[in-house]
């Protein structure tokens, strides 16, 4: 270090490292602009000093020709990063007329040393991105290097299809850690959603898009586990300390930083850290030209993975595919990351929009092709628009998918859209056959796993199903859509102790959806009439929103004891059909649970298309598995025999249970 450089500076619970140009608080780095952090420094640096504001636009900026509402602005980003504000200020004080001045609160005889010794390998927490002068003052290389690293793009088409299916369809249940968490793995990683440091929010799809691309680049590295997009992207501005973000998400390490995109230029800062106690293992500061930011990213990964000492698997075995164009125009990548942002904002029709633009830039960009298709196939399926529109649409998604795979025979994500199509074509064994290909060629893609975690489940694949749901829980820690459907799986394979263990986990989670809580109502509704708890049954049943409560009651009323009550509830959900609050696949569930194979048969016709796809796994319609009707019907409409399907049905799940209606 410097000698004129002061030493780490701690206070309550922040400390300012001045050598690393940073500030942390609770553990966490607080992003700071440079100019913001240099103001901090110059500030602290004399703690009761009082600096005039026009001392520190000299100090800082080298003139006066700036004006007062940038030193404001900076002041206010500072108060936000030490946690406090400037009607209660601790440390900030504005001296009114005069200037700024930073104060230390008043040490007590136990507290420690207020400078502390931080050495570059072993800070107390996360850092922050090292701050940047401006682009001109430096040569596009890398500089300070202080030692030598996976959605889905989201759920992809997967998650928004059947997470619509929710708001009415029955039998959408949904999905949980372990309750006693293991230790995490020595050589496992979560990429956190990189801070956008330029002024300009709209450049916010680029930060995320890079920092998706740093978890793909780091997953084609062998035995190192990378968290995936979706959990990791929950950290976003998270006040957690390092050790509660690495148990939660169950990793020994954590890359973090912030990235800055001025003109022609790329700014980024990285660092990994060792989630139990923060220690920084590897940081650096970079400034390279955009159209290098390819070789920036190999780069930054190369150099985490040397900090990791891992592997790179060998070109013949099995990883996620890169998601840059293969041509490297920075145009196309450009497009397709501001698909990606619409894609993760559920906006599908727009990222189809910037997915064909960027296979227009670069006709042999694969993975926007395979992006394009499940966008398209989506906008089809869940729209509502008119069937000529739709059909126009799936039939460019099945040319999107195949261009995929022309250009890119070994790219999972283009055979699992594959599989999407075929499985809404009625195609089961084509989609079994794709999916099976995508889950071999890229089996840590959570996009992939997802997605074909759907299809086998929709072909009656139970255990191909939760052994794609097995593997993205370990991916996808925090992700409670797989949760649940991980829950349904185990309830259809007669597991319900488990089915109840993995839901509590899905309910214990964040849910800022509220098709979530009632896919969690139904399954609890689910499991208690397969033990046969008609009380319980109905408790989850009178907690569906009210116009759809009929239906659901009516099915909770089947296994009661009272036959009259059964009639009645029935009467009273078949009554509310003009009003289209009668979904026409549950009341088949209904008639089923009854053992009419006629009407539910009959209320099968009606049904969408995405309910009668989950008919193989649907434990209530497969009670008519051996009716010849519904065996016929399986057959014209194109779904597999029900008698394939490895799924139970209810009356099988409570024999195997000993279940009695309670």
């Amino acid at each position: 270090m410097d000698p004129s450089t002061p030493a780490p500076l701690a206070f309550d619970d922040c400390t300012i490292d001045f050598a690393g140009r940073r500030l942390l608080r609770g553990g966490i780095g607080q992003p700071l602009e440079p100019k913001a952090f240099a103001v901090l420094a110059l500030l602290a640096g004399t703690p009761g000093r009082v600096f005039t504001r026009d001392e520190i636009l000299d100090a800082v900026w080298g003139h006066r020709h700036v004006t007062p509402g940038v030193l404001n602005r900076l002041m206010t980003l500072l108060r936000h990063a030490l946690g406090e504000d400037a009607k209660v200020a601790r440390y900030l004080h504005t001296v009114h007329g005069v200037g700024y001045r930073f104060d230390l609160p008043e040490a007590t005889p136990d507290a420690p040393s207020r400078a502390v010794p931080v050495p570059a390998s072993q800070a107390p927490t996360m850092p922050v991105p090292v701050p940047v002068p401006p682009a001109a003052s430096h040569p596009p290389v890398a500089r300070r290097r202080a030692g030598d690293r996976h959605g889905m793009p989201r759920a992809m088409w997967w998650l928004l299809p059947l997470l619509a299916l929710l708001a009415v369809a029955g039998w959408q249940w949904w999905p949980h850690a372990p309750s006693a968490p293991k230790p995490a793995p020595e050589r496992s990683i979560a990429v956190l959603p990189l801070v956008n440091a330029s002024n300009d929010k709209g450049q916010q799809f680029f930060s995320d898009g890079l920092s998706e691309s740093l978890i793909n680049s780091l997953s084609r590295f062998g035995g190192l586990k990378v968290i995936g997009r979706d959990s990791a992207f929950q950290f976003r501005g998270s006040r957690d300390d390092s050790r509660t973000i690495g148990r939660k998400l169950g990793v020994s390490y954590l890359l973090s930083g912030s990235v800055q995109h001025v003109g022609d230029v790329v700014r980024i800062n990285a660092a990994l850290t060792r989630a139990i106690d923060g220690s920084t293992l590897w940081a650096e500061h970079y400034d390279r030209p955009y159209r290098n930011l390819f070789a920036l990213q190999d780069e930054i990964a190369s150099a985490v993975i040397g900090a990791l000492q891992v592997k790179l698997l060998s070109p013949g075995e099995s990883v996620r595919h890169d998601d840059r164009p293969p041509s490297g125009s920075i145009e196309a990548y450009n497009a397709y990351l501001q698909g990606l942002k619409h894609w993760h904002d559920e906006d599908f029709r727009r990222a189809s929009e910037y997915m064909a633009k960027a296979v227009q830039l670069d006709p042999g960009y694969a993975m926007a092709w395979a992006h394009l298709s499940g966008s398209l196939s989506t906008v089809a399926t869940f729209s509502n628009e008119p069937a000529e529109a739709a059909r126009q649409h799936m039939n460019e998604a099945r040319r999107a998918a195949d261009q995929a795979l022309q250009l890119a025979p070994g790219l999972g994500a283009a055979h699992a859209a594959r599989a999407y199509l075929m499985v809404y074509s009625f195609d089961h064994r084509g989609a079994l056959a794709e999916c099976r290909r995508a889950v071999q060629l890229a089996p840590e893609d959570g996009t992939v796993l997802n997605g074909c975690g759907y299809v086998f489940a929709q072909v009656g694949k139970l255990r191909e199903a939760i052994r794609s749901r097995q593997h993205l829980l370990s991916i996808e820690p925090l992700y409670i859509i797989n949760y649940q459907q991980y829950a349904k799986l185990l309830l259809a394979s007669g597991r319900l102790d488990e089915a109840e263990k993995y839901l509590g986990t899905a309910e214990s989670l964040p849910q800022t959806n509220a098709h979530w809580r009632y896919s969690s109502l139904f399954l609890r509704m689910a499991v208690a009439l397969a033990r046969g708890d008609a009380v319980k049954a109905m408790g989850s049943a009178l907690q569906m929103p009210a116009k759809y409560r009929d239906p659901y009651t009516a099915l909770a009323a089947q296994i009661g004891p009272d036959r009259a009550a059964a009639d009645t509830a029935l009467a009273n959900a078949l009554a509310g059909k003009a009003e289209a609050n009668a979904d026409p696949h549950l009341i088949a569930q209904i008639y089923a649970l009854r053992g009419d194979a006629g009407h539910a048969v009959e209320w099968l016709q009606h049904a969408s298309a995405a309910d009668l796809l989950f008919l193989p796994t649907d434990p209530f319609i497969l009670n008519l598995r051996d009716d010849p009707r519904f065996i016929a019907f399986c057959e014209r409409i194109g779904l597999p025999p029900p008698g394939e399907s490895e799924a139970l049905s209810i009356d099988q799940i409570r024999a195997a249970n000993g279940t009695r209606n309670r």
